[in-house]
């Protein structure tokens, strides 16, 4: 461990002031004495290294979880100081082992609200979706929804003639979304749900859902498997490839297909509305979606940050596997 922190510190020095972190590390130590916490959890990063650094002499055990496909050079710089690590994605322990040799490597999936009780036809009824209505749920995250917004308003007078469309468009696209809204036949605007966001209403919207349009983040990712829904995958380009990886992943399962961010527009859109058209392929997506889902990756990941806690053993692979499936291990 000792050598780890000093790789860790030539790393870090590398793009970090050395003199600040110099200053935190003793900081830190004596937070850390003070608190005497049984175990750190942390997602890894620069900021984090200054409390991982001065946890390895006092033995406090740290649990370090990656939820992207491909970690970056931060999370591979702190997972030298880790002892257990937990991914969202198998492949992201074989990315992981040069930085952490030795380390076990558990996949828990990412953390996310509890869908296992989640019932659609509830989430329908809270909408006001009628029962056997086909729905497109859009929405873009908190980055670069414009696009979305843009193909969404172009396509919006064909893609209601066959769907319901429940788009979160962000603040700035609420406006037009409503004039787009009131543009279109009076039969067809209840076919149109814009919302400049959903808070506590996401996990019905997302359960109302026949398909999800979206960005790849993990966490999008995660309750969409968790839910079995398939989904057309438009990653965000400027996440340093991120998302670009998380998304291949779902791709080469057959959950999802992918559309670069640069060629999403009305068409794409249009095009992607086919998958309802097509009862083999949604279902054959559908199912593929679910066996990725790990809708209890939070238990999983909770019971190895007590195990760390406690001192205690740390379960096998398939354990976990069973856990983070929803299963009870």
């Amino acid at each position: 461990m000792l050598r780890s922190l000093r790789s860790v510190e030539a790393d870090v020095h590398a793009v970090l002031d050395p003199v600040r972190l110099c200053a935190s590390v003793p900081q830190a130590a004596a937070l850390l004495a003070a608190e005497r916490p049984a175990a750190i959890f942390t997602t890894g990063g620069f900021v984090a290294v200054p409390v991982l650094m001065a946890a390895v002499p006092l033995g406090i055990p740290v649990v370090l979880w990656e939820g992207n496909v491909v970690p970056g050079r931060a999370v591979r710089t702190t997972a030298r100081l880790a002892d257990i690590l937990a991914v969202s994605f198998r492949e992201t322990c074989a990315a992981l082992a040069g930085a952490a040799r030795g380390r076990p490597c558990f996949v828990t999936g990412t953390p996310i609200r509890d869908t296992r009780d989640v019932d659609g036809e509830a989430a329908r009824a809270s909408l006001g979706i009628a029962p056997g209505e086909r729905v497109i749920l859009i929405f873009g995250g908190s980055q670069a929804v414009r696009r979305f917004n843009l193909a969404v308003a172009e396509a919006l007078p064909r893609l209601v003639q066959r769907v319901v469309v429940v788009q979160v468009t962000g603040e700035d696209g609420y406006a037009a979304a409503l004039a787009a809204r009131e543009a279109l036949p009076e039969p067809l605007r209840r076919r149109y749900r814009p919302y400049p966001f959903l808070r506590d209403e996401m996990l019905a919207a997302l359960a109302a859902a026949d398909l999800v349009v979206g960005r790849a983040g993990s966490s999008t990712l995660a309750e969409v498997t968790a839910l079995g829904l398939p989904m057309v995958v438009v990653p965000y380009p400027h996440a340093a490839g991120h998302q670009r990886a998380n998304a291949a992943s779902l791709v080469a399962a057959g959950a999802a297909s992918l559309v670069e961010d640069d060629a999403f527009d009305a068409a794409a859109l249009l095009d992607a509305a086919t998958i309802l058209d097509d009862p083999s392929r949604h279902l054959a997506m559908s199912a593929a979606a679910r066996e990725l889902g790990r809708p209890g990756a939070a238990d999983a990941l909770a019971s190895l940050v007590l195990r760390a806690a406690d001192r205690a053993p740390l379960p096998d692979a398939a354990w976990v596997e069973r856990r983070s499936r929803g299963g009870q291990a």
